[in-house]
């Protein structure tokens, strides 16, 4: 009895010394349970390929969606393109016109979920602005799209002159884009609009483009000087319009026309993105949900299994 109680009155006196050690929680995988482990429930597993299922679904929705907006945009997008050929042929596309105040109008979207199409688009402008720097130089940027603005907006806000975004909200046409175009030269001083673009050539595949649309004083220079455009004095000029103010009204119309096109473009090749990214993520999708229901009837064969030994056990205990 004395032992006993001297005992208890160690304990007490050593209980507040000892702290129990904390308990941690880790979560097992369901390669856990191939290897003994029975912690994880088949309703964990059965939770995840429901979460897989809908997003399945909800990507296959997006790809179907994507493709109703696809063919609504090409065909007008492919007889816009008659548009500004004409002025290529007349006044050439002359990318690498030496000018001082260079302008980049990058188009882009205003959602996600569509590729690098946008990326694409913002390491061209970029690469643009570095190309035609200078120190008698300016580059400046006009922007349309958000996601553009999005990555632009970091690096480059003091150098952003315009930005619009939500073009493609309602269908655009010519008489909505040629009213943003007017706005875009009423409100930037340029010698030169470099408009970058991707071009749509098929679903899986686009190509970046950069347009380029030259100041009537830029024209009328290089006409004069005999460069890329010096075949420009050999067409005849009818009615009472100076040649400045022709090649004023030619600019502003090639623009216009460059820019209903790139916007159309750049949606077809949006749509075209989106689609080849959301199959993918359907795809992706499967696999794992193929791979969960793989590891949802091991679970649940080998929860099965230990009940059947358990089971067999216990009665062969009561037997012997």
């Amino acid at each position: 009895m004395a032992m006993a109680a001297a005992l208890r009155r160690e304990g007490k006196r050593l209980a507040p010394l000892i702290s129990p050690l904390p308990i941690r929680s880790s979560p097992i995988s369901p390669d856990q349970t191939l290897n003994g482990f029975r912690s994880i429930s088949t309703q964990i597993v059965r939770n995840r390929m429901k979460s897989v299922k809908n997003i399945q679904k909800i990507t296959k929705a997006m790809k179907m969606v994507a493709a109703s907006k696809l063919r609504a945009v090409q065909t007008r997008a492919e007889n816009s393109r008659g548009l500004w050929q004409p002025f290529t042929a007349l006044l050439g596309d002359a990318t690498s016109v030496d000018v001082k105040k260079n302008v980049i109008v990058t188009v882009s979207s205003d959602k996600g979920l569509c590729g690098g199409i946008n990326s694409t688009s913002v390491k061209i402008s970029r690469a643009l602005s570095k190309l035609n720097a200078g120190p008698d130089k300016e580059t400046k940027y006009v922007i349309l799209g958000e996601k553009a603005k999005a990555q632009l907006i970091r690096d480059s806000k003091q150098d952003i002159l315009l930005s619009l975004t939500e073009l493609q909200k309602n269908p655009l046409n010519y008489t909505q884009v040629s009213v943003l175009a007017d706005d875009i030269l009423k409100n930037v001083e340029f010698d030169a609009l470099r408009i970058v673009f991707n071009k749509f050539h098929s679903v899986v595949q686009f190509y970046p483009t950069v347009s380029t649309v030259l100041s009537p004083e830029i024209v009328e220079r290089e006409s004069e000087s005999g460069g890329m455009l010096g075949e420009l004095d050999s067409y005849e000029i009818e009615g009472g319009d100076s040649k400045s103010e022709i090649l004023q009204n030619l600019s502003e119309f090639q623009f216009s026309c460059v820019m209903f096109n790139a916007v159309l473009e750049n949606a077809c090749s949006e749509q075209g993105a989106r689609m080849s990214a959301m199959d993918s993520s359907s795809r992706n999708a499967g696999d794992m949900l193929d791979r969960l229901t793989l590891t949802y009837n091991r679970t649940r064969q080998a929860s099965i299994t230990t009940e059947l030994i358990e089971i067999i056990s216990g009665a062969s205990a009561l037997e012997g």
